[in-house]
């Protein structure tokens, strides 16, 4: 163009009308140059759409399966198709939570994908393995590098399958003693190579190291404490501070179990009384005449209970489970008292010594008035009776008085004294008759520096020769708050019997121990947030969505939720006016939420 006068008259010829090709490429270009009308932002924008109903699904089945595993409940039914009237508990905890939540009933169902539905069992697992982990992390990291104590016990589940339940018994930063379950593994047999090999391979996964242990406690099975091939022995060999406790609860039942095998009589005794309990309407059944069987065996039963040597057994054990009545009590409870636990069996030992060598003839007579008002013949202690396990021909003849004062009496006795000073030794209690010189009660009455500078050299390792030397004037002001406490791992079986019951033997060994690592450590699976599940969850599969990561501000004690998305908007309430950040991390969005003016962070996709 040559005369530029015209040059506007040429450039409205040029552009034409609405329809020509000039306003056709530049409504293109405008479009072009807006973002939110571009094929990549339309594509972003249903990605975020997919992701946040994607996200709502996920947080409905995490809620469900937190509830179940809070509760110890089963997930799975018998019938879980559409038709069903119970799909068991998960489905229709989730059919429940949909039609009381709008939000998520528009992501549930027939409204989420069929491959994307976030029910399945494979599902359901993964969300308690994160659990799980998330649970076993809080405990890993609450120990740390600090030493630690094992406590191991075997029982078997339902199915008859040999389980190891694992506690680990620790001081937190807080100076609390805490006892947190770690696992429970099944094991193909309990002897002590397979226990530690198991306790390894356990150790190896959490990353847990052997030279950190300084106590084992285990039950007193001879896989377990055995002094050359014993599970105590194997640990010991590798680390020689990891010293032995044996539980006092088991050892009291292992004394009475002891007393009640060694005895033949007693022994008959335990095994008539297990009948009579299981048969406990004898008089009707003796009556009964149309079976002569259970007729035969009440009458039998009957004969037994009405005879002088049951009755005088029958007394005895009463007489020394009333010995060690108080003692059991007291070991069972959650907080035991060392010091208490400790007097205990002293006086234990020294009440059973003077009912051996003091208390027969007012035990005879006690026998012998129940006897009679009772009806039941008294025999003459004078008397001869024939040895029992003998023929008539070979049998030797004693007094009744020898059967009764030595053969039940002294031998039963004699058996209990010896069996309280086999298991509780003092030398096996040296450690913790030490540690409860700490006890605060009564003012530290039982404290005692020179116990606990001998409980130091017990443990070369954790105090050297300079620690000693100055330790002694450190105890004089470390008299503070201190609390010991014992408990037992047998509390872990309990709930095993709660988790894997007869409706729920199928269940797997993994599945087992998930539940009850969250069943049993409820405090920390209520403090754990659904966001660190959730992105735990993300990490250990490849799913068709995946989460942006989520970090959770706070501001002012509020909790403020912003997911990680490369730009975000941040309102400020007291301008109106949104600013915006590259990473939720730099220093200038953190320093803008700690402003006064800071009211939310919101995500810029959903704004």
């Amino acid at each position: 163009m040559t005369n530029w006068r015209k040059a506007m008259e040429v450039f409205n010829m040029h552009v034409d009308g609405v329809a020509s090709a000039h306003n056709d490429a530049r409504t293109q270009l405008e479009a072009f140059q807006n973002q939110r009308q571009s094929v990549s932002h339309l594509l972003q924008a249903q990605g975020r759409g997919m992701e946040v109903a994607y996200r709502t699904r996920l947080m409905t089945t995490l809620d469900v399966t937190r509830f179940l595993l809070k509760q110890g409940l089963p997930f799975r039914g018998h019938e879980e198709s559409l038709s069903s009237s119970n799909k068991g508990n998960f489905l229709e905890l989730i059919e429940w939570y949909t039609q009381r939540n709008d939000e998520v009933a528009k992501t549930m169902n027939e409204n989420a994908p069929g491959n994307n539905q976030m029910k399945s069992p494979t599902v359901q697992k993964d969300l308690t393995r994160a659990c799980v982990a998330e649970v076993t992390n809080v405990i890993l990291n609450d120990i740390k590098d600090n030493i630690f104590s094992l406590m191991v016990d075997e029982c078997r589940d339902i199915l008859i399958k040999e389980q190891m339940g694992v506690v680990l018994r620790y001081v937190n930063k807080h100076g609390c003693v805490i006892e947190r379950f770690l696992a429970i593994v099944h094991v193909s047999d309990t002897s002590a190579i397979s226990l530690k090999k198991t306790i390894d391979e356990l150790f190896a996964k959490h990353k847990l190291s052997l030279s950190r242990l300084r106590g084992q406690g285990y039950d007193g099975a001879s896989n377990m404490r055995g002094e050359y091939n014993g599970l105590k022995a194997l640990i010991l060999k590798e680390n020689s501070f990891a010293r032995y406790a044996h539980c006092f609860a088991h050892q009291l039942q292992l004394v009475v179990v002891a007393v009640a095998k060694s005895n033949r009589i007693v022994s008959d005794f335990f095994q008539y009384v297990t009948m009579i309990v299981n048969i406990t309407v004898f008089e009707n059944v003796y009556d009964d005449d149309t079976n002569d069987d259970n007729s035969g065996i009440a009458t039998s039963l009957i004969d037994k209970m009405e005879s002088y040597e049951f009755m005088f057994v029958m007394h005895l054990m009463k007489s020394l489970l009333g010995i060690t009545n108080e003692l059991s009590h007291a070991l069972q409870q959650k907080d035991q008292n060392i010091v208490l636990a400790v007097s205990l069996i002293k006086t234990m030992k020294d009440r059973l010594q003077k009912l051996r060598e003091e208390g027969w003839e007012n035990f005879l007579d006690v026998v012998n008035k129940l006897c009679s008002n009772h009806m039941i013949p008294v025999p003459n202690m004078e008397e001869n009776m024939r040895t029992r396990g003998r023929s008539r021909r070979n049998g030797q003849m004693i007094t009744n008085f020898h059967h009764y004062r030595v053969e039940i009496f002294c031998q039963v006795l004699d058996t209990m004294v010896q069996e309280m000073n086999n298991r509780f030794l003092e030398s096996s209690t040296e450690v913790l008759t030490c540690i409860a010189c700490l006890d605060p009660k009564d003012s530290f009455s039982q404290f005692d520096i020179s116990k606990l500078l001998h409980l130091a050299e017990l443990f070369p390792k954790d105090f050297s020769l300079t620690d000693r030397v100055i330790l002694e004037d450190q105890l004089e002001t470390y008299i503070q708050n201190v609390r010991v406490a014992t408990a037992s791992v047998e509390r872990v079986f309990s709930a095993m019997k709660i988790i894997k019951t007869d409706l729920r033997n199928r269940m797997g060994d993994e599945w087992m121990n998930d539940s009850l690592v969250v069943y049993i450590e409820k405090d920390i699976f209520a403090i754990i947030e659904n966001e660190q599940i959730l992105q735990h969850f993300q990490q250990m599969n490849t799913h068709r969505i995946q989460l942006s990561p989520f970090v959770v501000l706070k501001w002012h004690h509020q909790v403020i939720a912003a997911s990680t998305i490369p730009n975000m908007k941040l309102c400020d309430a007291g301008t109106g006016r949104a600013k915006t950040a590259s990473s939720p991390h730099s220093a200038s969005l953190l320093n803008y939420i700690r402003s006064p003016s800071m009211a939310s962070v919101t995500p810029l996709a959903s704004a």
